[in-house]
């Protein structure tokens, strides 16, 4: 997000261009599985054969961008917040997952003279499905790049905090009596998946997190012609748009050879491929259960972050 100048725009792809007049951006307000049909915000309604669920989660600004605005109004608002990085010098991220992690290592990779405090409310850093070495040399670079690390602790004070703007001489406390004095708060926690759209029309469909529960397939339960892929299904895997991937390919498949009266396809939790950017030029992660370090990640994944393929699967040219 900060270590290039010109990361915003090429970070929103535009849906329109790829999609057509098949393209709506609008949110869903409920759905009628009756007339199957989708009801938008706007009054229009959908009707649809055959419905792909892919609500994906939401969560605090930078870490989640959910507002319906233009692709420029989107890009602004994230220009804007490097601004704001680039005026503070002391700076707190609360949460100290994947996102927290990663946004902590590049803050302090890009401005390595800023004082960056990352604080979680756990005793280890980054997911917990990762391999504990993964985990252990997230706190290692994060250590070696200068970040200052609290740990079981949490902010008690979050309300009072003005989130993602300069104020100069804030006080973060914690619940253990920690201060820290800080110019500016970004909020890396609280990652929800995003039901809104079909609770209620599925309420006796929803695991505890809210995620549709689903069969091998991807079909939600009870339903031949009703898919949910991504955060929203509720598979035993990490939140990862890399899986988001894989269910999208097995769920197109499964429509299709549904249509053709062919076997559907089944889905299988693999071994985990997880990669953590820590900046433009380091990382780590594991790629199907096993340790890989930073040259593989760096190559893979942090100096493009996987947007140019993004950008190919739409069908799009990437901005220079």
């Amino acid at each position: 997000m900060f270590y290039f100048a010109d990361i915003a725009p090429k970070t929103f792809i535009s849906y329109s261009i790829t999609f057509g007049d098949s393209f709506r951006q609008a949110k869903v307000v409920s759905i009628d599985l009756d007339r199957q049909h989708v009801l938008l915000h706007d009054g229009e309604e959908l009707s649809f054969s055959h419905l792909i669920l892919a609500t994906g989660s939401d969560g605090p600004f930078p870490g989640k961008f959910n507002c319906i605005v233009d692709r420029q109004s989107a890009i602004q608002t994230y220009e804007d917040m490097v601004k704001e990085v680039q005026k503070a010098p002391r700076l707190v991220v609360v949460g100290g997952g994947s996102a927290g992690v990663e946004m902590a290592a590049e803050i302090k990779t890009e401005y390595p003279a800023k004082e960056v405090t990352l604080i979680h409310s756990k005793m280890a850093l980054a997911d917990v499905e990762l391999l504990p070495c993964v985990r252990q040399t997230v706190k290692e670079i994060l250590i070696q790049k200068g970040v200052h690390i609290l740990l079981s602790e949490r902010v008690s004070n979050l309300p009072m905090l003005t989130l993602n703007k300069f104020k100069e001489n804030m006080t973060v406390k914690t619940d253990k009596g920690t201060e820290i004095a800080t110019d500016m708060v970004i909020l890396c926690t609280g990652i929800k998946i995003n039901s809104s759209a079909y609770s209620s029309a599925f309420h006796d469909k929803l695991a505890s997190d809210g995620a549709l529960k689903v069969n091998e397939h991807l079909q939600v339960e009870g339903y031949e012609n009703i898919y949910a892929i991504g955060d929203c299904a509720h598979v035993k895997e990490p939140k990862l748009a890399y899986h988001a991937g894989l269910h999208a390919n097995v769920v197109v498949t499964n429509i299709i050879n549904s249509l053709m009266q062919k076997p559907l396809k089944t889905y299988k939790p693999g071994s985990l491929t997880f990669l953590l950017s820590m900046g433009k030029n380091d990382g780590v992660g594991q790629i199907n259960g096993y340790y890989v370090g930073w040259l593989i990640v760096t190559l893979i994944k942090s100096r493009g972050l996987f947007i140019s393929k993004s950008w190919k699967e739409m069908g799009q040219r990437m901005p220079c």
